[in-house]
């Protein structure tokens, strides 16, 4: 049997994560962009230009929905399309200049945010959030 406070203290913990995780999100540079939309710019962003396949398994979608994804993006001047230069076949997704400062905007927004709450708390309280930041990121990647 569960012990109930570990359970009580597991589902605190998930739902500030998510809710925190949430209010984050909210925070964009363009209000209409999709939460999946920018995980691509930034996937493109960070790791460079992507085969529509190599993206969608990055994301862990279909390639047909990666597709409807990249050509939004591309319709809206953040990302392009270019054959390869080693195989003509494959096609690479590339991000535009208007992409990548879609993301840069957006992150500093973000960060700004929530600049903007940790202002507001107390020494002790900023440093238990960044210990726990420390711990979280070492165990995901764990």
């Amino acid at each position: 049997m569960v012990n109930e406070h570990a359970s009580q203290e597991a589902s605190d913990i998930r739902a500030a994560t998510l809710r925190l995780a949430r209010r984050i999100r909210q925070q964009r540079s363009i209000a209409t962009m999709s939460d999946g939309q920018f995980a691509v710019l930034v996937n493109v962003y960070l790791h460079g230009p992507h085969t529509l396949s190599a993206l969608a398994e990055r994301d862990g979608v279909t390639a047909p929905s990666m597709n409807r994804t990249v050509n939004c993006l591309e319709e809206l001047g953040y990302v392009t399309r270019a054959s390869d230069d080693e195989d003509r076949r494959k096609v690479r997704i590339a991000i535009t200049e208007q992409g990548s400062a879609v993301v840069d905007d957006t992150v500093q927004r973000r960060d700004g945010w929530l600049q903007g709450v940790l202002d507001t708390l107390e020494p002790d309280d900023r440093a238990t959030l960044h210990a726990a930041a420390q711990i979280i990121l070492r165990e995901v990647h764990r």
